[in-house]
């Protein structure tokens, strides 16, 4: 199967799966500038993906992965600092931490392969 649109981008379908995960847990937290900022934050992810999909080039896209993974990052750290602030458990943490670092292997992956591709005439 090819990739002909940024929603066959497997990196996309999982930050939206992991933003619907992020924005139920937190909908009710009172604290709106923790939940606004890591919100936020996990949006990112996909809609670098997306919009570095639909740029002129790989290079653009490479460049747009890398802004995905650090909101990917942005997110993982505010989840540890909600269980430290009381506003997750434990466990949620683990499970949430499980799909940010699933998210960050695939967009990784998919940066050693558009690395490769830089060098094509395309670029």
């Amino acid at each position: 199967m090819s990739i002909q649109k940024f929603e066959d981008v497997v990196a996309w379908r999982k930050a939206q799966d992991l933003a619907v995960d992020i924005y139920s847990i937190f909908r009710d937290l009172k604290d709106f500038g923790f939940k606004d900022q890591i919100t936020r934050a996990v949006v990112s992810i996909s809609n670098n993906v997306a919009e570095g999909f639909d740029r002129s080039g790989n290079r653009e896209f490479l460049r747009f992965l890398f802004i995905a993974l650090a909101s990917c990052s942005e997110v993982k750290s505010m989840l540890y600092l909600s269980e430290r602030l009381s506003y997750i458990s434990n466990a949620k943490r683990e499970e949430l931490i499980g799909k940010t670092t699933e998210v960050s292997k695939i967009i990784n992956g998919l940066i050693k392969s558009m690395s490769t591709k830089i060098l094509t005439p395309d670029s």
